[in-house]
């Protein structure tokens, strides 16, 4: 019977200070652990490169092999260590606050309790992803002075089959970004590794089923979530009467065209005011809302603060 993340013994590992971006590459043996029975005020990115690990958090969990991201969302009691029976395991990993839209794109990977396994993801993009975590490795060091570097360096452990690796000492590389445009260049990074991972992991809901006219709405909708768009204009982009397009879209993809288009917009405007200092008002109007008003009200159901408070929170 597998042992609950909330059952684990102490004593606990504290986690990097909430706001901070840190980053770090391990190679570990067996015995290997952390346990943190109150969770962390951050999210936890684990990207495993070579062994394989096992993770918990609440009564979730997952053993992750090379190729597989793994999420932990934070407050909740967590636990992870080197798998029984493996050998190692080599991984990289970021704390940090995640971006409102990368729980949109981690949700199908969900397993409960704040529990992402991205699993596996495809060949294809894994060089990309590991050159964006030495890119975030070598980012994260950056002092301002000078140009930043492309990429931290390998060691020359790495690459090395497993056979080779006994009785070499542990690889550990941690770097904290403290300045903002270390952050950002950090965050940016990362934001590509869950959007590639996600977007191309073998494990992705089939969505092979979905008629080709919805996904065009979807592209349509996702193109500019500002536009002026209605169920009818966006039923003549697809060649289909109002009530049929409603009616598919609603059937198809579980909420209604206009409920789509709500989130699409609530999405957008949070990624403005992320990355941009658009006052309040522009950014509701660039994401397609007429009111200010309506636009405070639905911002705050979503994400919990006003427009003005969540942007200076993310910033704090």
């Amino acid at each position: 019977m597998p042992v609950r993340a909330d059952q684990l013994p102490e004593p606990a590992v504290p986690s990097p200070p909430p706001g901070l971006v840190t980053v770090g590459r391990f190679d570990q043996r067996p015995g290997y652990s952390v346990s943190r029975p109150g969770g962390a005020d951050s999210w936890l990115f684990v990207w495993t490169t070579g062994g394989e690990g096992r993770l918990a958090q609440g009564a979730a969990e997952t053993r992750a092999s090379a190729g597989d991201l793994v999420v932990l969302g934070p407050d909740l009691p967590h636990h992870y260590a080197v798998a029984p029976g493996a050998r190692h395991w080599a991984f990289w990993w970021v704390h940090c606050q995640a971006r409102p839209a990368w729980t949109e794109w981690l949700r199908p990977y969900a397993l409960g309790d704040r529990l992402y396994a991205v699993t596996p993801v495809a060949d294809g993009v894994r060089g990309r992803l590991e050159s964006a975590f030495r890119r975030m490795l070598a980012d994260a060091r950056w002092t301002g002075a000078g140009a930043p570097p492309e990429r931290e360096p390998e060691t020359e452990s790495e690459g090395k089959p497993e056979a080779e690796l006994d009785g070499e000492p542990e690889d550990h590389r941690v770097a904290v970004a403290h300045g903002t445009a270390a952050r950002e260049l950090t965050l940016c990074s990362l934001e590509s590794v869950v959007l590639l991972a996600t977007a191309t992991a073998r494990g992705e809901p089939d969505r092979s089923g979905l008629d080709v006219r919805i996904r065009q709405a979807e592209a349509l909708i996702a193109a500019d979530p500002g536009a002026p768009h209605t169920v009818e204009s966006l039923a003549t982009g697809v060649s289909l009467s109002a009530s049929r397009f409603a009616h598919l879209f609603t059937q198809q993809l579980g909420l209604s065209p206009m409920r789509a288009l709500l989130a699409a917009r609530l999405l957008h405007s949070a990624r403005l005011l992320e990355a941009t200092d658009l006052p309040v008002e522009r950014v509701a109007a660039a994401s397609g809302f007429s009111s200010p008003f309506h636009f405070n009200r639905v911002f705050r159901q979503r994400y919990g603060a006003p427009p003005g408070a969540y942007r200076a929170g993310l910033r704090h």
